[in-house]
């Protein structure tokens, strides 16, 4: 694998966002938040949207919380229509992330998904409309792409169901783009490859195995390792929302935001135990493979389109992303129960 950092230039101007009141729907996920963090550095008055709790619990946007600073917390879910349209009034650009993620529990609850990711997305995109807000972003997954038929993937690929997940993803897609050809709505499509770092939940793979290792596992078990995935860091999967979204090439468009290098399920965690400083075995666990059908085996994207339309690149190399992430994760390793891995 190619660990080099690249040397881009700043993906977005740090006054490009000054005083521009922007909805984060999803605003308390991983990259939500990450999101969040770099609007309000860059100026920008945000409306956090987040997913009702009816417990005290404090999460990844709890440092702005009992602040009279740029961010409005507001709960709510996408799938309450008047909820959201309430949300987007007056907003001059929304950042669509909320959406039930995970492709595990899709096997068992795919109406689930269905009902928020593509309900919910048409409830966000009417919004939008409704209000005439300047530009909706909208969050894609490359899981709608399948195994790659032709590497890299460009944006053109054909779009494969493989579980239900992204078949919802698909779904919530082509419902955000529908709104731009029969409506005029000036939205983009983003589509991340395998976001990792600091903030990420043990569902995914790369928490999943640092939370063992830095538990003192001496063995980790995962399903296969031969499939491959282009990894990209939080900070710059964050930076290409805000390039894409003041990129007027993009109306209309699906913009990928991934490396354009891939690395094996095995090597990644080989990579991980060097590190974390740790010392294991990895193996494999039958228990933990896909469903036949269901394995996407390869994801490499082409981010040309991002490039070239919206000068955005990685600056953050795996080895870096790898040893930030490792030390985020030992420092909260009370976040990481032993029941939550899903490697």
């Amino acid at each position: 694998m190619n660990t080099r950092a690249t040397t881009a230039r700043t993906n977005t101007p740090h006054t490009a966002w000054k005083d521009r009141t922007v909805l984060v729907t999803g605003a308390e996920g991983f990259i939500g938040s990450t999101l969040v963090d770099l609007l309000v550095e860059q100026g920008a008055h945000v409306r956090a949207f987040v997913h009702y709790k009816p417990y005290a619990e404090k999460g990844h946007l709890a440092h702005h919380l009992g602040q009279a600073g740029p961010v409005e917390m507001l709960a709510g879910d996408v799938r309450d229509a008047g909820r959201v349209m309430d949300a987007v009034e007056g907003c001059d650009t929304v950042f669509h992330l909320a959406a039930l993620i995970g492709i595990p529990y899709s096997y068992d609850s795919p109406g689930a998904y269905v009902h928020t990711n593509v309900v919910g997305t048409e409830n966000i995109a009417e919004a939008c409309r409704r209000h005439s807000v300047r530009r909706l972003v909208h969050t894609s997954t490359s899981e709608v792409y399948g195994t790659a038929l032709t590497a890299p993937i460009g944006e053109d690929h054909p779009l494969q169901p493989q579980s239900p997940y992204s078949a919802s993803k698909i779904g919530a897609d082509m419902m955000a783009l529908s709104h731009r050809h029969a409506f005029g709505l000036p939205v983009t499509v983003v589509r991340p490859f395998n976001t990792y770092g600091p903030r990420q939940s043990a569902r995914a793979v790369i928490p999943a195995i640092l939370a063992q290792l830095h538990s003192g596992a001496r063995e980790i078990r995962l399903g296969s390792l031969t499939p491959t995935r282009d990894f990209t860091y939080v900070t710059d999967t964050a930076a290409g929302f805000l390039a894409v979204a003041d990129c007027d090439r993009a109306l209309g468009e699906v913009v990928n935001l991934g490396t354009g290098r891939e690395i094996a399920i095995g090597d990644l965690a080989r990579a991980l135990v060097a590190a974390s400083g740790r010392e294991a075995e990895v193996v494999v666990d039958p228990a933990r493979l896909r469903p036949a059908g269901s394995e996407v085996q390869r994801l490499l994207s082409d981010n040309s389109r991002a490039r070239e339309w919206a000068g955005w690149e990685p600056r953050v190399s795996l080895e870096e992303g790898l040893k930030r992430t490792s030390a985020w994760v030992a420092e909260h390793l009370h976040l990481f129960a032993p029941q939550r891995y899903q490697v």
